[in-house]
C-alpha cells in the first residue's frame, strides 16, 4: 500500500505503555528513573499503561487533578516497568518511548528496530538528507573521532560544534569558538566514536516536526518552538509561526515505507538567508521525544495555544501544591496541566501552560510564586 500523508491526532487500537527511558537515557541525570509517568496523558481508558512502583503514592492524586481539568486516561496500571508486559495484553499493542532491541526482543519487528537505530544516528540523517536533498547545515561527518584530520580542523569554519552521533539529551555535544577547543572537544570522546562536526547555526529560533504512523498513514501531529538552555531541550511553545512540513516530508516518508512506527520528530533550525528563510534539518528523534507528551495532552483537550516548562519546586507531594484554582479549565480553554509528574520526588514538574502568550507568562509567574 502506498503511504499518504493525514493530519492531527488520531489514537488507534489499544495499547500497553511502558515510557521508561532509563535505558536509552544519559547517565547521571537525577530523576530520569521517574519519567514513566509522563506517559499517563497520552493514555485512554482502554489502555495499560506501566508505572514505576514508586509513583503509586502520587496516583490518587494526578488521576483527581486530571478528572477535574476533563482528560481522560488510563487507569489500568501494571506497577512495574517490565518490557515483558508489552507482549502479554491479546490484542494490544506496545506504546514505548524508544523502540531498541529490548522492547524487539519482546515483541518482534526487527524492520522497525533496524530503521530507528539507523536514523537515530545523526551521520546517517545528514547522509541520508543529502540523497532526498534536504536542506541541512555545513556538516562532516567521521566513523571515528580519530579520523578528523588536522586539516579538517583548519578547513572548518569556527564556531561549531563536535556532537556524538548518537546522543540524548544535549549529552555529547561541544560548543568549540576555536580550533583549540575543538581538539580538545575531541579528547572527550572515546576513539572509536563516531561524530561530526557541524557549523554552529546562526538562529535562536528551532522547531520541532512530529509525526504519528498511524496503520498505513503518516500523520502530520504538530509543529512547536522549542524552548533550549544551551543544547538542552527544556521545553516548547505551540502554535510555531513556521510550518515547514513539506521541508522535512520525504524523509519522513522514506522511514515511515521503511517502517517507523509511534511518534517520530526533526528538528529544525530557521534561519535567515539573502534569498529568504531557510529550514534546516539538524536530526531525527525515531521516537517520543519532550514535545510529545504536552503535544497530545493538548489535542485530547482541545488547546488551541500552548507552552510546556520544567519548573523546580520545594514540594515533594502533589497534595502538597496548592494550584487547584489555576488548574486547566474546560469552558476557558485556559489554565495549567500537569504532565511530568512523577520527577515531583525529586523536586521537578513539566506542566503545560494553556491560553494566550500573555496569560501564559502570567500563570508562569504565578506557578513559579507558588513552587517556591
Amino acid at each position: 500500500m502506498s503511504a499518504s500523508v493525514s493530519h492531527g491526532y488520531l489514537p488507534a487500537g489499544r495499547y500497553v505503555v511502558n515510557h521508561d527511558i532509563m535505558h536509552c537515557t544519559a547517565e547521571g541525570v537525577e530523576g530520569n528513573d521517574l519519567y514513566s509517568g509522563r506517559a499517563l496523558g497520552l493514555t485512554e481508558p482502554d489502555d495499560y499503561i506501566q508505572l514505576h512502583p514508586v509513583l503509586k503514592p502520587l496516583w490518587k492524586h494526578i488521576a483527581s487533578h486530571y478528572r477535574r481539568i476533563g482528560l481522560k486516561h488510563s487507569e489500568s496500571v501494571i506497577w512495574n516497568l517490565s518490557r515483558e508486559q508489552l507482549s502479554r495484553h491479546e490484542g494490544y499493542q506496545p506504546s514505548v518511548f524508544y523502540f531498541g532491541p529490548k522492547e524487539c526482543a519482546v515483541w518482534n519487528d526487527p524492520q522497525w528496530l533496524e530503521i530507528v537505530e539507523f536514523i537515530n544516528s545523526k551521520n546517517n540523517f545528514m547522509a541520508l538528507a543529502e540523497e532526498l536533498g534536504i536542506d541541512v547545515p555545513q556538516t562532516r561527518c567521521f566513523a571515528s573521532v580519530t579520523d578528523i584530520s588536522e586539516m579538517d580542523i583548519i578547513s572548518f569554519n569556527m564556531p561549531c560544534y563536535l556532537k556524538a552521533a548518537v546522543s540524548v539529551s544535549g549529552v555529547g555535544i561541544y560548543r568549540c569558538a576555536n580550533r583549540e577547543e575543538l581538539r580538545d572537544a575531541m579528547k572527550k570522546f572515546a576513539r572509536d566514536m563516531p561524530v561530526q562536526m557541524q557549523e554552529e547555526i546562526r538562529t535562536e529560533v528551532f522547531l520541532n516536526l512530529q509525526y504519528r504512523v498511524v496503520e498505513d498513514r503518516l500523520v502530520r501531529l504538530a509543529v512547536s518552538e522549542q524552548i533550549l538552555d544551551g543544547c538542552a531541550h527544556q521545553g516548547n511553545r505551540f502554535p510555531s509561526s513556521h510550518e515547514p512540513w513539506e521541508t522535512i516530508e520525504p524523509m519522513a516518508l522514506w522511514l515511515k515505507e521503511r517502517g517507523m512506527k509511534g511518534i517520530f520528530a526533526f528538528d529544525l533550525a530557521v534561519v535567515a538567508s539573502p534569498d529568504g528563510i531557510r529550514y534546516q534539518a539538524v536530526e531525527c528523534n525515531p521516537r517520543f521525544n519532550g514535545a510529545s507528551y504536552p503535544t497530545v495532552i493538548a489535542q485530547k483537550l482541545d488547546i488551541p495555544e500552548w507552552c510546556a516548562m520544567t519548573f523546580n519546586t520545594r514540594y515533594r507531594k502533589l497534595s502538597d501544591l496548592d494550584i487547584r484554582d489555576l488548574e486547566f479549565d474546560m469552558e476557558s480553554g485556559e489554565g495549567l496541566v500537569i504532565v511530568n509528574w512523577g520527577t515531583i520526588l525529586k523536586g521537578k514538574l513539566v506542566v503545560l501552560l494553556a491560553g494566550s502568550h500573555e496569560y501564559q507568562e502570567v500563570l508562569r509567574n504565578e506557578l513559579q510564586y507558588r513552587l517556591k
